[in-house]
């Protein structure tokens, strides 16, 4: 199946022309060319602007979302909920199973649900526990859905902040043109690698938009590498290197990102599992001493004990910082797909 295919339906390119977005569903960050993510970082900085002038505005007033989550989520929720708010807009929130739905409970398809609540609101933010559900959910809609994260699948607004965060503090162009003669970027990815969907659609995006040269150095206990399928895309682009480097420190050297990943309990079959590779891979002020003094350390969060709290104060700590980029990547996103830039 094309990475930009549904079960039968072909996926929106999203390019730099506007009108690609409008009413378009987001479903992997494969649908973005060079060009549209440049546009959507150009539209995010200006919501950063916006947001530190005048606080909101009201280009999405009488616009609502729907954010619909059967798996728990703070940051990316609330992020959301807060992007549409800043544009004006309102938003319903609904708990799948085990929380306020009844929906679930009734043995209602997830299909179902969505069709129903497009009938109350304009843009849908989805994320289910099972990979390739949204992709199913989108199918059928008759409004815009934006995957917030499918099982072990991916999570393109995580992507697309993780990226606008890297280029933003490294001080990198964010057009399209200039990222072609932007500087070649090493970048490290630890931890869960084989749950992470954050991990996954972040390798396909770097791969895909950052043309100037990459290298993806793996870092991750044993029996949690990246899956086949992700290298194997990100393979296909030549300006990419892929590095597997099971020490942490030697995977450090010389690198400008450090991205730090969790292990995912929830996605063990056993707590003895899980405890044999918790903790294998530690950020803490020791390895800070050791690796470049401009390394950027990044965590799509939360964090469990992969981070010591200790590292905070570290101005390359940049964590905090990427969550709130988040929320003005979204308005970007939002904005849009409503058509309301």
């Amino acid at each position: 199946m094309s990475p930009n295919t549904t079960l039968g339906q072909q996926l929106p390119v999203l390019s730099e022309d506007v009108s690609s977005w409008k009413g378009a569903s987001v479903l992997s960050v494969t649908q973005m060319t060079p060009g549209g993510l440049a546009l959507v970082f150009e539209i995010a900085h200006q919501m950063r602007m916006m947001v530190q002038t005048q606080g909101a505005d009201t280009r999405c007033q009488g616009k609502l979302l729907a954010t619909v989550f059967y798996e728990a989520s703070t940051r990316t929720a609330c992020s959301f909920q807060a992007a549409m708010m800043r544009l004006g807009g309102n938003y319903l929130h609904v708990d799948g199973e085990g929380g306020n739905s009844s929906a679930a409970k009734k043995g209602e398809s997830l299909t179902d649900t969505i069709r129903c609540l497009e009938c109350y609101t304009d843009v849908t933010v989805l994320r289910h526990y099972i990979k390739g559900s949204v992709g199913t959910v989108i199918e059928a809609a008759t409004k815009p859905v934006i995957n917030a994260g499918d099982g072990v699948g991916e999570h393109p607004t995580q992507a697309l902040l993780d990226v606008f965060t890297i280029y933003d503090e490294l001080k990198l162009p964010l057009s399209a043109k200039a990222t072609a003669n932007s500087k070649p970027l090493t970048i490290v990815l630890l931890g869960d690698l084989k749950h992470g969907r954050t991990v996954h659609s972040l390798a396909k995006l770097l791969a895909k938009s950052h043309t100037a040269g990459v290298v993806l150095r793996y870092c991750a206990p044993d029996g949690l590498e990246l899956p086949e399928e992700i290298q194997e895309y990100v393979a296909q682009f030549d300006h990419v290197l892929q590095e597997t480097v099971t020490d942490l420190r030697e995977a450090c050297q010389q690198a400008n990102i450090l991205y730090v990943t969790r292990v995912q309990r929830e996605r063990f079959e056993s707590d003895e599992a899980y405890q044999a590779v918790k903790g294998s891979y530690v950020v803490d002020t020791e390895l800070m001493q050791q690796v470049p003094s401009d390394m950027i350390v990044l965590h799509p969060l939360p964090r469990i004990d992969e981070i010591d709290p200790a590292v905070d104060s570290d101005p390359r700590a940049a964590y905090f910082r990427e969550m709130e980029n988040g929320m003005y990547v979204r308005m970007a996103l939002l904005a849009l797909v409503l058509g309301k830039v």
